[in-house]
């Protein structure tokens, strides 16, 4: 499926779709995470190679969350977890940080994609726009006053206390917002998120970002089912939604 212009695998534009909110993934899809992480870990730690422990550092993040959606602990935010995941990295590195709590707080200053915070204000003009973030209240918060994102709410992992793909999280985002799953598009640039909101009654939207990994990025290059919009960025996301109802 194209991605240089918005498509619709239920017949062009927005089609027959009335959604009323928009959600994001937010790490990867909003906001560009390797390049700010691998220059704050540069600054922090000598000798270390940022992009590689960036890397490792955000491997670390699935498998930390997977023991709490599989009930082996208790619901933390996220902060905990990427605290505690850099103490690892840094550990298996051989290295060590004279700061490490400011370093772990390099995910609340993360750099917005070129075309997010315009497409974001003009998907805002006529729809709701909010996070659905495994990042919590607290960081979201604090990364949108970075990134300058403009969000009308903050919702995510932290309203079900659980995370993303758990079909509680995007559920208790419609909740929230007292709409029905229907009317809430996931945008995501990962497959695998908009499958799980997809499964949970979500619309959906895929957005690449092909550079989330750096140049060598293999994967999530282009959608793998037929989701209900692509578009190749945030701009030509917002032109589709505005033909729809």
């Amino acid at each position: 499926m194209a991605v240089d212009g918005a498509t619709s695998a239920k017949g062009g534009g927005s089609g027959g779709m009335r959604i009323e909110a928009l959600i994001f993934d937010v790490f990867g899809t909003c906001v560009d995470w390797l390049t700010p992480v691998s220059r704050a870990v540069a600054a922090a730690v000598p000798n270390a190679d940022g992009r590689a422990v960036a890397l490792d550092w955000r491997a670390e993040y699935d498998p930390a969350m997977a023991r709490i959606r599989d009930g082996a602990r208790g619901y933390v935010p996220l902060e905990i977890l990427h605290r505690e995941n850099l103490d690892a990295v840094l550990a298996r590195h051989g290295l060590t940080c004279a700061d490490p709590a400011t370093l772990a707080d390099a995910w609340e200053r993360l750099d917005p994609w070129p075309d997010t915070v315009a497409g974001l204000r003009r998907m805002r003009a006529r729809r709701i726009v909010a996070p659905c973030s495994n990042g919590s209240i607290a960081l979201m918060v604090r990364l949108a006053r970075h990134a300058g994102l403009p969000w009308d709410a903050i919702l995510g992992a932290d309203l079900a206390r659980d995370y993303k793909p758990a079909p509680a999280v995007y559920l208790a985002c419609a909740t929230a917002l007292r709409l029905p799953p229907d009317r809430v598009m996931m945008v995501a640039a990962h497959n695998g998120d908009l499958r799980a909101a997809r499964d949970a009654g979500l619309a959906t939207a895929f957005v690449p970002r092909p550079l989330e990994y750096g140049p060598g990025q293999a994967t999530d290059l282009a959608p793998d089912a037929d989701w209900d919009l692509v578009a190749a960025d945030f701009d030509t996301l917002a032109r589709s939604l505005e033909d729809g109802p």
